[in-house]
């Protein structure tokens, strides 16, 4: 059975999903899709942690349907602006595992893991699937997959 694991770049994936569609992404059918692939071997959910109940409720969902959710604080900086990236954790993250899986599975639109997908590919052999919407998926990350998977209304809530 094929060994898949899932990386999902939830920030990246809320506004997106609620900038093209107004609505939400729907893991729990995400989930059910993958696992008729393979079996799900690890699967990340990576998150901004502000501590309000509507967040909280959301990771406790991501973790009843399997995630490991990991958390970073959200930083409020003094002009304004919010800091909250896990791109490196991310990438470190598919590093390790990519050499135990066939398949990564990636849910983002940023470019930035175009670099990423194309090392893991050459290097382990995986097939690198991406999820995205299309509107807001860079071309680089979509050429850089093996396979993209655009995120429509059946991946919607």
């Amino acid at each position: 059975m094929k060994k898949i694991a899932i990386f999902v770049d939830v920030q990246n994936i809320y506004y997106t999903t609620r900038q093209a569609y107004g609505r939400q992404f729907n893991y729990k059918k995400l989930w059910q899709r993958v696992s008729n692939e393979g079996e799900i071997v690890e699967a990340n959910a990576y998150a901004i942690h502000r501590g309000d109940d509507k967040q909280l409720k959301f990771q406790n969902a991501l973790k009843h349907i399997g995630f490991t959710v990991k958390l970073k604080p959200y930083i409020q900086r003094s002009d304004g602006s919010a800091k909250g990236d896990w791109d490196v954790g991310i990438a470190i993250d598919v590093l390790d595992v990519a050499q135990k899986v066939d398949t990564v599975v990636l849910l983002s639109g940023d470019g930035d893991f175009g670099l990423l997908l194309n090392k893991i590919r050459r290097d382990n052999n995986v097939t690198a699937d991406v999820y995205g919407v299309p509107a807001l998926t860079a071309n680089s990350l979509i050429d850089a997959a093996s396979i993209y998977h655009c995120i429509d209304e059946d991946l919607l809530m």
